[in-house]
């Protein structure tokens, strides 16, 4: 006897059969053994290792590169027992700044952005920002080192640490304009809804910093103005905003008398003992070199010749010690560097992550370029310093912590890619 179910049975319907192609199934196909391991590499690699891996070599190359230029004739005795006094420090903020590193990319950059965050995030950081930027500006906050005032003292007496509010601007703006143009219903097409929040809210931390930072602000204005691009902005949009940039940065040139200085030195030969002598001395620094260089720690421009050996201008030291071969090492680093960063961004799956990724490789790299430019005497000279390798605290746990975001962005990056590549929407979506 036969017993039959209260509850109907689900009839699956034939496969509908099309000539000259196979009958269509309903199931999903079976998963590949390589699509399978793919998964399971993209379940394992919750961060990019390679950019840590690269980004943590240029930090200890910096802490290396630190300690020899440091070098001079009037130093005191080391004394370990006043270790912030000594090359030790920079060793102190690399790994403070790989510990930011580390930390970032093992979390969700997501929460970053406008949906995750319901727009507080963003909020939160630039209007810091802001505050910290104007802060620097008033007497009695803002300390005046080398003639400009671009730092804020947290301690002060014999042990001194302050930070440079320029060097959280240039991250900061990053993240902001990733979470603005990568939001849900951005109008970027639009003028006044989309585009001018966008471009003014980043034309107001480029003003801030440009006052006493024409550098660093140089270099956040072209990073918007390629994530404006990478975005979908107008075209005419863009032109508008680059007449404009240009004005502003004809204004802020004009600012300060040093700065015209420098594009007159640049311009014309200057005499190697007054105005062009730093440069000239870099220049020096670079050419005694040769190929394979004098070897660590046996330059000679460190002593006395060449002003800022181990901050701005430390790519010159690098290059009269290991040479030019050291030196084209240097920029592979930061050539992979953009390598991976462009892997990011094109493989991540979500528009902010896109822009984060964009915007954080960017800074870096045009960073590196526009040191390395000034070094050789390619551009103007202006303050801004090599990434992770020169010394100062501001700029290596900053932009550690940047770099670690962009490492974190393989979360994202990597959860879609296998789906892709091999069909299995399903698995890719529950990663």
């Amino acid at each position: 006897m036969t017993t039959l179910s209260t509850y109907p049975s689900r009839v699956e319907p034939p496969p509908v059969a099309v000539a000259g192609r196979r009958p269509i199934s309903s199931s999903p196909p079976p998963a590949s053994a390589a699509g399978l391991r793919a998964l399971s590499r993209a379940g394992e690699a919750s961060f990019d290792r390679t950019v840590l891996f690269l980004v943590g070599a240029l930090m200890t190359l910096g802490v290396v590169m630190v300690y020899s230029a440091s070098g001079s004739v009037q130093a005191a005795a080391f004394d370990l027992r006043r270790w912030w006094e000594t090359p030790l420090r920079q060793g102190v903020f690399a790994m403070a700044g790989f510990l930011a590193m580390a930390l970032a990319a093992h979390a969700d950059p997501r929460w970053l952005s406008w949906e995750r965050s319901r727009g507080l995030a963003p909020w939160g950081l630039f209007l810091v920002a802001l505050a910290l930027l104007a802060a620097v500006l008033i007497p009695g906050i803002g300390a005046e080192r080398l003639g400009a005032q671009r730092t804020i003292l947290v301690f002060r007496g014999g042990f001194s640490l302050g930070f440079q509010p320029a060097e959280i601007a240039k991250v900061v703006m990053v993240i902001w304009l990733a979470a603005l143009l990568g939001r849900p219903g951005a109008e970027l097409g639009s003028f006044w809804r989309g585009y001018l929040p966008a471009f003014g809210s980043a034309l107001l931390l480029i003003g801030l910093t440009g006052i006493e930072d024409y550098g660093t602000a140089a270099l956040m204005g072209l990073t918007a103005m390629a994530m404006l691009l990478l975005a979908g902005a107008r075209g005419s949009h863009l032109i508008g905003t680059g007449l404009l940039g240009l004005a502003a940065g004809v204004g802020l040139l004009l600012l300060k008398p040093h700065r015209l200085q420098r594009l007159h030195v640049f311009l014309s030969p200057a005499d190697p003992s007054s105005e062009g002598y730093q440069v000239m001395q870099s220049l020096i620094a670079i050419g005694s070199g040769g190929w394979w260089g004098r070897g660590l720690g046996a330059g000679v421009q460190k002593y006395g010749y060449l002003p800022q050996d181990n901050n701005d201008f430390i790519f010159a030291i690098l290059c009269e010690e290991l040479g030019v071969v050291g030196g084209l090492a240097v920029i592979a680093l930061f050539l992979l560097l953009l390598w991976r960063g462009w892997r990011l961004w094109s493989r991540a799956a979500d528009s902010f992550c896109r822009l984060l990724a964009a915007g954080i490789t960017l800074t870096l790299c045009l960073q590196a370029a526009m040191n390395i430019a000034v070094v050789t005497n390619s551009v103007p000279t202006k303050g801004i310093s090599l990434p992770f390798v020169s010394a100062g605290g501001s700029g290596v746990l900053f932009l550690g912590l940047a770099a670690g975001l962009l490492s974190a962005v393989r979360r994202d990056a990597t959860a879609g890619l296998p789906a892709r590549r091999y069909g299995y929407e399903a698995a890719w979506r529950h990663t």
